[in-house]
């Protein structure tokens, strides 16, 4: 029997959709588990968790041998048991007898620096690193407008929007699900606020683009893209999500809702609407093999499109560990697909070698 560890930073986490999947996995003759990193005993290398029971469709505590299929679940914040976590996951990486589903993916810098080399460099929002705060003065005063998101950042968080006027500077974020503006009545009060921003965290800058709707709505399309059984990358589906008018966030996590891609395809005049199709075959056909040529096998990436009022097509975030709201809730027919597709991908890995899995572009397993 095949044992399939599914590893989150809290054992809570995603319980819904780990729960589906676990229910699902006698059928594909695995043993499923969940553990925490830092629940590893550093001597008898055994792990603390919780193994699935398929008969009364519970989980129960569980002691022993770290499973052979590993699938990362885990999303690190700036806390200290983060910190503590993600060494023991470089070091399971790193082990030849266990396998990962995928091995994610590195910082949005490193990653804009690699693609910006790549076909799909055109698709990019001109990117670079804060490096003080006289660096974000500089581009506020050439664009008037723009965006600074953390360079580790998930969900949107701590994305700000930056508007320079004639004499003040307008300051737009979004924290639970409600819109924070404030207004700086001139440069040295927003050069305190900065000061203290970028010693909290690293952050990228980006010209902010015009990416609402005709409501002042944010919206963008969200395509899941994970790999079959044979291990050959399909597209499980996309959705649209729009954003709280006046708000600069799409997520679902800041409140956002979704709509088939279909209904918003067919709200646009048909000639656009082929453009836009062709434009996104060509960048999902494309971005796999991009990616794992430069980086570390992957299973699954969440990719985020925007599209500008100009009619300019945008990649705006590559998640190598993606949620699944957006297709759960715009294509609900294939619900079944994405609880097994882990499962099927796992027995996949077991059953063929993967030795060359990782021995190629080591740099990437700290990520």
């Amino acid at each position: 029997m095949i044992t399939f560890g599914i590893m989150t930073l809290n054992l809570e986490s995603e319980k819904d959709y780990i729960d589906a999947l676990a229910v699902r996995a006698k059928s594909c003759e695995m043993e499923v588990f969940r553990f925490i990193p830092s629940e590893i005993h550093p001597h008898t290398l055994h792990v603390k968790g919780r193994k699935f029971v398929p008969q009364t469709k519970t989980w129960s505590d569980f002691e022993g041998p770290i499973p052979t299929i590993i699938y990362d679940r885990c999303f690190y914040g700036e806390d200290e048991h983060s910190k503590q976590c993600l060494p023991i996951v470089t070091w399971l990486k790193s082990r030849p007898d266990l396998t990962f589903l995928g091995y994610g993916l590195p910082n949005k810098w490193e990653l804009y620096q690699t693609l910006k080399n790549t076909t799909l460099s055109s698709y990019l929002p001109a990117t670079q690193a804060v490096i003080d705060v006289d660096s974000v003065l500089k581009e506020l005063a050439v664009k008037q407008k723009i965006i600074l998101k953390p360079t580790n950042g998930s969900q949107g968080y701590g994305i700000y929007y930056l508007k320079k006027n004639d004499k003040t500077i307008h300051v737009k974020t979004e924290k639970h699900k409600r819109i924070i503006s404030r207004i700086f009545p001139n440069e040295t009060k927003l050069i305190q606020w900065l000061e203290l921003l970028l010693k909290q965290r690293t952050y990228l800058l980006q010209p902010y683009l015009e990416l609402s709707n005709n409501n002042q709505q944010p919206f963008d399309i969200r395509v899941l893209l994970q790999k079959n059984e044979t291990g050959s990358w399909e597209e499980q589906g996309r959705g649209i999500r729009i954003g709280s008018t006046g708000g600069i966030l799409s997520n679902l996590a800041a409140g956002g809702r979704v709509m088939t891609f279909k209904e918003w395809l067919s709200s646009l005049p048909p000639a656009k609407g082929d453009y836009i199709r062709q434009e996104l075959d060509y960048i999902l056909t494309s971005l796999p093999t991009i990616l794992e040529k430069a980086f570390l096998p992957l299973f699954e990436i969440g990719i985020d499109i925007g599209i500008a009022k100009d009619g300019s097509i945008w990649i705006l975030d590559i998640n190598s560990k993606p949620g699944r709201k957006v297709l759960l809730s715009t294509n609900p027919e294939i619900q079944e697909t994405l609880y097994t597709r882990p499962l099927l991908y796992g027995r996949y890995l077991s059953e063929t070698d993967q030795t060359e899995r990782k021995t190629y572009y080591e740099k990437t397993l700290s990520h």
